[in-house]
Order: C-alpha cells, then structure tokens, then sequence
C-alpha cells in the first residue's frame, strides 16, 4: 500500500509541476544534487569531486574516452625509478590573478601529505614523499617506491592544484568556503545545505565555457528533484529514484542518462576488531543472509549489478567475482559454531544517498533477523554521516559507496576501503596490507594485476566487507540541455551546452 500511495503521490506532484514550469534565466543551469556539499577544498573532501572538479585542474586530465591527456602540466616522464618529472603549462592564472607554477605544485602536495593535517584523500597520494621544484615551469614529484600509477593519481582529487598565496591569506576554513583555483568556474556563493554558485571564467586557458552561470541545489528528496526538473526549475539532477526512471523515460521534456556500471560499487563495511565481527565465520553469515540479486531487481529495479567483487568491469586488475550465494540455512549454521546460536544485536547506519539505499538497507535488517542478527537501523543525514565515517565514528556495520573513478584500477577501488590505518578502512588484515603495499610498487603490468587479483581472492576468503552491488550512474536532463554521462562519473561543466 505504501509503495502505491507513494507512486500515486509521484505523479500527482510531478503534474503539477508540469503545469506551472519554471523558466531559467538566460544562459544559466541549475543542476539538482541529494546532498549539500560540506567542503570545497579539493585536499579535504569527504565526498564526491563534483563540484571541485570545476573549480580547479589538476596537473593531467582526462578525455571523453578516459585517456590521460595534458592538463596544468604539458608533459610528465619518469626519469627513475621514483621520481616523475612535470613540464608545466605556462601564462596560467588562479581566479584571483595569482599565478600557478612550481611553488603552487608544491604547496598543494605538501599540505595533503603531511600527517599532521590527516587529509581524508591521503591515500589516493600515498606513494608521494614530497616534491622539488626545479625552476617555475618545472616540478619533480618522489614517491617511496616505484609507482606506475603517478600520472593517473595526478588526474584528479586531492592533486587539484591550489593556491599558496590566498590559503596563507585568507585561511584553510574561508578556502573551503570560498576556493580559488584555476578551473573554468569561479565560485560566488556557497551557502551550505542551500546553494553554491559559480560563474564562467572569460580568462580559462582552454577557453571560456558556454553556459555563464551554474547553480548547485541540494534537494534531498527524490521526488522532489524529480518535480523541480520537470517545472523547469532545475535542469539536470543526479540521483534519479529506481521507482521514478519510468516517469523520467515516458516524458517527453526529459532525458535519462543511463550509464551502465558507471556508479560506484555500494557496500556494508565492517569493524571487523570489535566483537562479533572479528570472526569470520560472523562475517560470512552476515554475507550469506543477504538476497542482493533480489534486491537489485526489485528494489533498484535492475538499475545496477549484484557483485561480489569490489572492482568495477573498467579497472586495470578487475576480477569477475560472482555474489556471495544467498543461503539463510548455512548463515545460522555458521553463526551457530561461532557461538551465536540465537544471533545478536548490533548498530547498522544506511544513509540516504545512493539509488534508493534507505530502502536497501531496511530489507538487509530483515534479512538479518531472519537469521536471528537484530540490526537497530539508522538512516542519518549525509552531512552528518559524511564526518563521522573517516573519523571512525560510524556504527560497527556502515553502508558507504567506493570506486576507481578516480584512476580507472583496482587500486582506487581497494587500498583505501581496506589497508590497516586509511581513513575510511576498518578493515585490519596483516596479509591484505602486504599485498596492498606490494601493488603500488610493481611497475611490470602482468606481475601488478596477479598482485590485484590475489588481494581479491583474500577478500573472497576472510570477508572483511560485505560487497554488495554497482550502481548504475542515472541522471536526468531537460532536453534542451545536451549532457551526456561519463563512465569515471565526473560532471563537467565545461562540456555542457544548450542546444537550439
């Protein structure tokens, strides 16, 4: 009844919208986001790149077919085993007139790397020990070993390329209000759980983008940002609800995005030192109880991939692994000789913040109570949530989203979520963190994917998370807006355009 009630309402709300549209200004979009953003600093995110990724550039970019191409810096070549030399870009200026060269490099590598300032991005940079400017159009970065994947770490969060001059004037708190970088937009507003707005830059090097003016709406309620589009009051969203996409398709004002997989790999993480999760046999009941092909066909509506495997079909090192068997009867055989034959308790916090996860996460609980684990389930804010979850703060089974948009390998995907010590890893598995270290330092190809594919086989074995499925990538655009969506899930200001 309520799922009927709910798509009656749906409809209702989205006719009225239809009926009264909204015209956006001239030459402005305005983009419908699930969450606010809590931070614009590029060095300290707890969250998705999206926006910053049009704030500022990073030294290598990537094209519409994902391959590394120049960015800030004109050319990089390794010339030893740890040490990468950058070329770069000359004539470029921060938003505020100041001029980026090799001091800016530095500054922006030195303040993510230095432990004392615990920088939630650290591990995508981890390899770096530091970098030496050799005059101002020329940088070397070290790493503490040999690292294959230097250039591709350098394409996107935490190495946007900021500014030393403003930080030191102004402050890290007012930076992450009020960024200078050297992207295509400039910043104007930022009004937390409201708004951020940014203008074009008439001075970008790759030139001045085409739509003027871009506004970032938080709008929390699907529903909701399903209306506001329709109104015309937004004209792209993020995040389109499974139960809403048939609405989407069958307007004729509306596109949907569907990028296939082009989501990130969503998942239970674990405290797997605390008691019961330090046994495995725990975790592998927890893993068993759960239905995940059911739960993508009917709750995210095929909008995704039930997966036992962290990586994603596009990652250098991917291993296809098939989802853990459903299986109630062998769980509570195994929480049985764990010593919990009439289950237990525990916390268990789902945000609501990918395709449907609340939702999700309620049919996880009574798939666990079916095998006697009562899970006391919480949905709290992502703003919230978004801090306490790098800060270990979160309850002992979290629901989070990972992925490798940010180097397109099994890398990205795997060392943060799972080596002892990183910011969003409670996992704590001696022979994981071996071959974890090993991986980002063996520059031989085939020799590294054997290495990735056997770290995967060790997660298959002592289930320090509980993989569950990969989302599809799903937007929605009025027609007059030409987008198109990207398989390393950027959203790229300076590509878009209004068509006639």
């Amino acid at each position: 009844m309520r799922r009927i009630l709910s798509g009656v309402l749906s409809l209702g709300l989205l006719a009225a919208a239809a009926a009264s549209p909204v015209l956006a200004a001239p030459n402005e979009l305005v983009i419908g986001r699930a969450a606010s953003a809590a931070t614009l600093d590029p060095g300290f995110l707890r969250e998705a790149g999206t926006l910053v990724d049009n704030v500022f550039d990073t030294l290598i970019l990537r094209d519409t077919e994902m391959k590394l191409i120049p960015g800030l810096a004109l050319s990089w070549a390794a010339i030893d085993d740890t040490t990468w030399e950058f070329k770069l870009r000359p004539g470029v200026k921060f938003h505020n007139g100041e001029a980026f060269d090799a001091t800016a490099v530095k500054f922006t590598f030195d303040r993510v790397i230095d432990p004392d300032a615990k920088s939630p991005t650290i591990s995508y940079v981890r390899s770096v020990v530091g970098v030496d400017v050799v005059d101002p159009l020329t940088v070397r970065v070290r790493t503490n070993g040999p690292d294959p994947l230097l250039p591709t770490r350098m394409s996107r969060y935490p190495a946007y390329i900021v500014p030393p001059k403003y930080i030191a004037e102004v402050g890290k708190d007012v930076f992450a209000r009020k960024p200078v970088g050297t992207g295509p937009y400039k910043v104007t507003e930022f009004v937390q759980d409201d708004r951020v707005v940014m203008v074009a830059n008439p001075d970008y090097w790759r030139g001045k983008p085409t739509i003027g003016r871009v506004v970032w709406k938080p709008i929390p309620e699907a529903t909701a940002r399903i209306a506001a589009l329709v109104s015309g009051e937004v004209q792209l969203i993020e995040g389109v609800p499974a139960e809403l996409v048939s609405l989407v398709k069958a307007s004729p004002e509306l596109n949907l995005e569907q990028v296939r997989n082009g989501g990130l790999t969503i998942y239970l993480g674990l405290k797997s030192t605390e008691k019961p999760l330090s046994d495995v046999k725990v975790r592998r009941a927890l893993s068993m109880a759960i239905d995940r092909k059911t739960i993508v066909a009917e709750i995210l509506k095929g909008l995704g991939t039930a997966t036992g495997s962290q990586t994603s079909p596009a990652d250098f090192g991917y291993k296809a692994i098939e989802p853990p068997a459903f299986d109630p009867a062998k769980a509570k055989a195994l929480l049985a000789e764990a010593g919990y034959p009439d289950g237990f308790s525990i916390k268990m916090q789902v945000p609501r913040r990918y395709i449907s996860s609340a939702e999700v996460g309620q049919a996880i609980a009574q798939q666990f109570a079916a095998i006697g684990v009562k899970a006391e389930l919480e949905v709290p804010e992502w703003s919230v949530y978004a801090q306490q979850v790098p800060a270990g703060k979160q309850a002992p089974i979290y629901m989070l989203a990972w992925g490798s948009t940010q180097t397109l390998d099994a890398d990205a995907a795997l060392f943060a979520i799972l080596r002892t010590g990183e910011p969003y890893s409670t996992v704590s598995m001696p022979a994981l963190d071996t071959l974890l270290d090993q991986s980002r330092k063996i520059v031989d190809a085939d020799k590294r994917k054997a290495v990735l594919l056997e770290i995967q086989d060790k997660m298959v074995e002592g289930v320090p998370l509980l993989t569950l499925y990969q989302e599809d990538s799903l937007y929605a655009a009025r027609k007059e807006l030409v987008f198109k969506g990207r398989p390393d899930a950027r959203l790229p200001l300076f590509d878009l355009k209004f068509g006639p």
